[in-house]
């Protein structure tokens, strides 16, 4: 296997990485999507585009993509995901909350998609996914009882800060109910278009 660092553009790092990966298949798809897009964040570390310190990001890798040691080569030994933003720790807590299987894949999972919601496309473009469908069943997966409490399909970044409002007993939405909101739209719009960022392909 060529060193990760070397491969050829986003998809490359991808199908190394899923190619010479190791543990569930879905789970390893999600993480090497995560990945790439956050490799191809040049402008900061690896540790600050995914929310994980040094050490989570090492036993990610080591627990996935056990060849994959050249994707950390660059990394300094003490770096850290960076400053929270201020909702991050709280989203993660939700998520946490609502775990499904009590595995160490949903720490990461869960510090990966707080940070990733900061992103400006949609959820599953920011994590790299190939679609929203990944989304969902990751959502389900790890976070089962969170995700079906979305039983309208409500975008995902909508819906988490949705919750959070109701959490802390918010109420920020200008209707009582969506069907008679202006912006319903844009909370329950479709998410199909290509993504702004790295979308590997299913191919």
């Amino acid at each position: 296997m060529s060193p990760l660092g070397d491969a050829a553009g986003p998809r490359g790092l991808y199908v190394e990485l899923v190619a010479h990966g190791s543990g569930d298949a879905f789970d390893r798809h999600v993480f090497a999507c995560a990945l790439t897009v956050g490799a191809g964040e040049t402008e900061r570390s690896l540790t600050e585009a995914l929310g994980l310190t040094a050490r989570s990001l090492h036993q990610l890798v080591g627990a996935y993509f056990p060849t994959g040691g050249g994707l950390l080569s660059q990394l300094p030994l003490g770096a850290d995901p960076g400053a929270d933003a201020l909702e991050e720790p709280d989203l993660r807590r939700l998520l946490l909350d609502h775990r499904s299987r009590g595995v160490i894949e949903e720490e990461w999972l869960a510090a990966i998609i707080a940070r990733r919601s900061l992103c400006p496309d949609h959820l599953w473009q920011d994590l790299g996914l190939f679609n929203r469908s990944d989304l969902g069943r990751l959502l389900r997966r790890h976070f089962e009882p969170l995700a079906q409490r979305n039983v309208r399909d409500m975008k995902w970044k909508k819906f988490f800060y949705r919750e959070l409002c109701l959490r802390d007993g918010v109420l920020i939405c200008k209707a009582p109910v969506c069907d008679v909101c202006s912006d319903f739209v844009h909370c329950f719009g479709g998410e199909d278009e290509p993504a702004t960022r790295f979308q590997p392909s299913p191919s």
